[in-house]
C-alpha cells in the first residue's frame, strides 16, 4: 500500500521523471540531481574513499559526485546476475562530460570492471534508492529485495562494518510514516535521507542485517543470483548453517525437485573406475552433438580433485566430465550445452579454493563429441 501510494502520487502530481512510469521502480523524480548534490556536504561522503551506489536513475548524481571527487565507485551488477560489484574506471584524463557518461547506466556498462568476492572491497559509504523512507530510517524498496541482499552479501564478504553509514536519495513526498511491524530482520535501514530541500540524519538504532539469512533464501533465488552460491559455499566451509528456505533437513529421503537435483549431483560426482583424474560422469549426456567446456585456472597445487568436485557440487555446477590437470594448475569441465556451461561460469566466478581465486571462463577451443 505504501509503495502504491508513493508511485501514484509521483505520477499524478507531475513529480515523476524518466524512466516512466515510475511504478515497480526505484522512482526517479524532478529534483533528484539537486538532492544528490547534497551528498557532497556530508562528512561521511567527504571521508569516504570507496563508495557503493546502486545503479538506479535517481542516484546518478551521487555516482557523478563520487567520480568527480576521485573516489572508488562500486555499482552492483543489475539484479546481481553476473556478480556483486562493478568498479567504474573512467579513462585516463576523463573530461567532465566523460565522467557524466560514466555515471549513467550506459557508462556503467562501458567503463567498468567486475570485482570478485576476493576483491577486498572495503566500502566506506553505501547509497541506496528507496520507494519510501521514514524519518526514523526505516526503508521500503521496490519489493524485490536486491538492496537488502546486496548489503547482506557485503557483510558476508567483509566489505562493510556495522557502523558503515547508509544514505538514501528521495523526493520529500517519499518521506512518510512507516509502521515498524512492516520491517523484517533482513530489511536495510538508513542513516541519512537526502531530499531536494532537506538533509535528515535519522539516528536509527535498529540493527542492520548481520549477513545473509539463509533460511529466507530459496533455491529460485540461488539460481537467479549465481554469486550467492559462491558465498553459500564459503560460509558452509566455515561451519555456518546455510540451510535454505525450501530445503529439507534430509534431502536424501525427500522427493522434492530440489532433493532430486541434489541426488543427481551426488551421482554425477561418483569416482569412475580406471579414469585417473578425468571422470566421464554421464554417458547419456556424452551423446549430445555439442559439449561446452569451461576452463578453470589458478588451481592451487595442493588442491585435491575431491575438494574441487565438492565445491562444484555445492555450487550446483557439476559437469558430466571433469579433466583435472593439477600439475598445470588447471581443469576442464564439460557440460551438455552452452547455457549450462555459462551458468557454471557465473556460479564459479570469484570462488576461492586453497587461498587462490580461480580463473573461470568458457574454454577457447570448443569440441564436438567426436573430437573429445
Amino acid at each position: 500500500d505504501v509503495r502504491q501510494k508513493v508511485w501514484d502520487y509521483l505520477e499524478a502530481s507531475g513529480l515523476a521523471d524518466f524512466p516512466r512510469p515510475v511504478h515497480r521502480r526505484i522512482p526517479n523524480f524532478k529534483g533528484s540531481h539537486q538532492a544528490c548534490c547534497s551528498v557532497k556536504e556530508l562528512d561521511v561522503f567527504i571521508r569516504a574513499s570507496e563508495i557503493k551506489v546502486d545503479p538506479d536513475k535517481p542516484l546518478e548524481g551521487v555516482r557523478l559526485a563520487a567520480l568527480q571527487a576521485r573516489k572508488t565507485l562500486l555499482v552492483p551488477t543489475p539484479r546481481l546476475r553476473t556478480g556483486l560489484f562493478n568498479k567504474i574506471v573512467p579513462p585516463s584524463g576523463a573530461t567532465k562530460e566523460i565522467l557524466r557518461i560514466c555515471a549513467t547506466s550506459q557508462g556503467i556498462k562501458e567503463y567498468s570492471v567486475p570485482v570478485g568476492l576476493d576483491g577486498k572491497a572495503r566500502v566506506d559509504l553505501v547509497v541506496v534508492g528507496s520507494v519510501a523512507v521514514s524519518e526514523k530510517g526505516w526503508r521500503i524498496g521496490k519489493g524485490e529485495g536486491y538492496a537488502d541482499m546486496e548489503y547482506a552479501m557485503m557483510v558476508s564478504m567483509g566489505a562493510v562494518q556495522s557502523d558503515t553509514p547508509v544514505v538514501t536519495i528521495v523526493h520529500d513526498c517519499q518521506v512518510v510514516d512507516i509502521a515498524e511491524e512492516l520491517l523484517g530482520d533482513h530489511d536495510l535501514t538508513v542513516d541519512y535521507i537526502l531530499t531536494p530541500t532537506r538533509t535528515i540524519k535519522t539516528h536509527c538504532k535498529r540493527p542492520k542485517p548481520q549477513g545473509i539469512i539463509w533460511h529466507k533464501v530459496s533455491y529460485e533465488m540461488l539460481e537467479k543470483i549465481p554469486v550467492l552460491k559462491s558465498l553459500r559455499y564459503r560460509e558452509q566451509q566455515t561451519g555456518k548453517d546455510v540451510t535454505l528456505q525450501d530445503e529439507h533437513p534430509d534431502l536424501a529421503n525427500a522427493d522434492t525437485p530440489a532433493a532430486l537435483n541434489e541426488k543427481a549431483m551426488a551421482q554425477n560426482t561418483r569416482p569412475q573406475a580406471a579414469t585417473g583424474s578425468s571422470d566421464s560422469l554421464s554417458p547419456k549426456l556424452e551423446g549430445s552433438d555439442m559439449i561446452t567446456t569451461v576452463y578453470v585456472g589458478n588451481i592451487p597445487h595442493s588442491l585435491r580433485v575431491s575438494e574441487l568436485k565438492c565445491a562444484l557440487r555445492e555450487l550446483h555446477a557439476t559437469p558430466f566430465r571433469l579433466n583435472c590437470q593439477g600439475a598445470q594448475h588447471k581443469a576442464f569441465l564439460d557440460y551438455k550445452d552452452k547455457a549450462t556451461a555459462e551458468s557454471a561460469v557465473s556460479s564459479l566466478k570469484g570462488l576461492s579454493l586453497g587461498g587462490n581465486t580461480l580463473r573461470v571462463e568458457l574454454a577457447k577451443n570448443q569440441r564436438h563429441k567426436g573430437q573429445v
